[in-house]
C-alpha cells in the first residue's frame, strides 16, 4: 500500500511540475504577441497602407482575400517555417545555422522598409530582454546572437527561452501578425471593430492551416510569393501622406 501510495503521490507531482511548465511557457508567449510588449510594432503595417492607399484593399471583403492570400504564399512560406529553424537552431546551439537562416530572412525583404521594420523589432525585442536579463549569453552556453538580428530569429530566441513548444511558437506569431493588420485596418480603412472580429474568426482555421504548411515544407521549398505586396511596399516608401512606416 505504501509502494503504490507514494507511487501515486510522485506521478501526481510530476504531472503538477509538468502542468506549471506548461502554463508559464503559455504566459510567456502571450507576452511576446501582446499588443502591450513595447517594440513599437504598432508603427508598421507590413504593406498593408499601401495596398488601402493604392486601391487594391477597399472593405472587408477584400482585406480578408488579401490576408489570406499573405498567409498563403508570405507567411507560410517564408516567416514561419524559417521561426521553426530557428528556434530548432538555439535549442541545439547551432549558431552557423541560427546566422544563415537570420541572413536567409534578410535577402528575403524586397524592399527597405520591410528591411528596416524587421531589423529595427528585432532591435527592439533584444533591448527589451536584456533589461530583463533574458538575453542569450555565449558566457552561459548559448549560441551566438547573429549580427543584425531580425525580429523573427529574437522571436525564436525567447519562445526557446520560455520553453514554448515550436508549433505553438508558430501560432503565436501568427496570431501576433493578424492581430497587428487588424490593427492597422482599423486604423487606415477605416475598418470597424466588429468587423475585425468577423475577420478574426473568418482566419483562424486559415492560420492553423498556415502553421501545418510551414512544419511540413522542405528548405528548397521556401521563400515568399508576394509580388503585388513588394511593389506597394516600394511605393509606400514615397507615399506622401502616411500613418505606418512601411
Amino acid at each position: 500500500m505504501n509502494t503504490l501510495m507514494n507511487t501515486l503521490m510522485t506521478t501526481t507531482m510530476a504531472m503538477h511540475t509538468d502542468s506549471l511548465a506548461s502554463d508559464m511557457a503559455l504566459l510567456g508567449l502571450m507576452q511576446l504577441i501582446s499588443p502591450a510588449l513595447p517594440i513599437g510594432a504598432f508603427a508598421w503595417s507590413q504593406g498593408l497602407e499601401s495596398a488601402f492607399e493604392l486601391g487594391w484593399v477597399r472593405n472587408e471583403q477584400e482585406l480578408g482575400e488579401w490576408l489570406e492570400g499573405v498567409l498563403d504564399d508570405g507567411l507560410s512560406r517564408c516567416e514561419l517555417p524559417v521561426l521553426a529553424r530557428l528556434q530548432n537552431g538555439w535549442a541545439k546551439g547551432d549558431s552557423d545555422g541560427l546566422a544563415r537562416w537570420n541572413d536567409w530572412l534578410h535577402a528575403n525583404r524586397e524592399t527597405a522598409e520591410l528591411s528596416d521594420e524587421d531589423t529595427r523589432l528585432g532591435l527592439a525585442l533584444m533591448r527589451l530582454l536584456t533589461s530583463l536579463s533574458l538575453q542569450p549569453q555565449t558566457e552561459q552556453g548559448h549560441p551566438r546572437l547573429p549580427e543584425e538580428p531580425g525580429y523573427v530569429t529574437v522571436f525564436a530566441w525567447a519562445a526557446h527561452q520560455r520553453q514554448v513548444p515550436v508549433r505553438q511558437s508558430l501560432l503565436g506569431f501568427a496570431w501576433g501578425w493578424l492581430e497587428n493588420q487588424l490593427a492597422v485596418a482599423c486604423k487606415a480603412m477605416p475598418l470597424g471593430h466588429t468587423a475585425a472580429q468577423r475577420l478574426n474568426e473568418q482566419l483562424r482555421p486559415r492560420l492553423v492551416a498556415s502553421v501545418e504548411t510551414a512544419l511540413t515544407l522542405p528548405d528548397d521549398q521556401l521563400g515568399p510569393i508576394l509580388p503585388g505586396l513588394a511593389l506597394g511596399s516600394a511605393q509606400h516608401e514615397t507615399q506622401y501622406s502616411r500613418l505606418f512606416r512601411s
